[in-house]
Parts: structure tokens; sequence; C-alpha cells
């Protein structure tokens, strides 16, 4: 199962557009602030897909997080900003921890991560439209999961 996770489009979806057509994911997951074009980034999916309100998608009746499985792991979805993401993964981990999660996955800091250190795995693809890593260059993550159930991430770039 290949499964696209991507964050802070802000209403700027070329890029989303261009990695579904690279990749024709079996899901897409979005970490929020799609400022109101969630209508345009899942009909463009053709293929399941979770979203959460950001801190900049006003006036939407987005949920602010969601719970739900991907085969046998269970997966935390949220933006991250109530959880002091700026100031790294830690809290946002332990969260995820205290809600025996495997999985976290989050955006805000519009800089990509993979943390695997610990008990739970955090998620952040960084930013398709407004990247703030070093080289600026628009960022997603592959999520794959072989026929073992094992898992594999790669942080792609455009």
């Amino acid at each position: 199962m290949k499964i696209l996770v991507v964050s802070d489009t802000h209403r700027k979806n070329e890029n989303y557009f261009k990695v579904l057509e690279m990749h024709h994911p079996d899901m897409v997951i979005h970490c929020g602030d799609s400022e109101g074009s969630e209508y345009a980034i899942t009909e463009a999916a053709q293929c399941p897909v979770k979203i959460v309100l950001g801190n900049n998608d006003f006036f939407s009746d987005l949920p602010r997080e969601q719970e739900f499985n991907i085969g046998k792991y269970k997966v935390w979805l949220t933006h991250g900003h109530n959880y002091y993401v700026s100031m790294g993964s830690e809290t946002i981990k332990k969260e995820a921890v205290a809600r025996r999660m495997d999985i976290v996955m989050y955006g805000h800091t519009h800089r990509p991560e993979i943390d695997r250190e610990g008990e739970v795995i955090a998620i952040n693809p960084g930013s398709l439209s407004y990247p703030r890593q070093e080289g600026h260059r628009p960022s997603y993550v592959i999520m794959e999961i072989d026929r073992n159930e094992e898992l594999h991430f790669t942080i792609a770039y455009l």
C-alpha cells in the first residue's frame, strides 16, 4: 500500500496535483492548512483521503484531529500547532504514546521530518507550497506498507 502524506498546501495546489500524477497513491493524508481547498484535494486524489484542520483553515468544518488504522498501525493525524511542534516533536510524541498510537502525522513547521526514536514514529511531510527547510524544496512523504506489513518512509522533494 502506498500512502501520500502532505501538508501546508495553503490553497496553492499545483505541486499537490503533480505529486498525485507521479505516485497514484492508495491513500492521501493531508496534515492541515489546505485553506478551503479540501474539496479539490479530495476529488483529485481518486482514493481515500484523510484531512484535518490547520491553524489557517478558517471557517472550515474539517475535524481538528483524526485517529484511524492503516493495516495494523494506529495513526493519529493532527496539524500539530496545539502541541508546540515548532519547538520539536517531543510533546506531540508524548501525547501519541498516551493515546497508544504507533504513528503521529503532523505539519505546521513546513519542514520535513521522520522521527523513529522511541515508541512512536512522528512524520512531518513539510510543505508542498511554502517549504522552510534548507534548500526550500517542496516536500512530501511516501509511506509504504509492504507484504510483511513493514513500514517504509521516504521524504521526497519536487
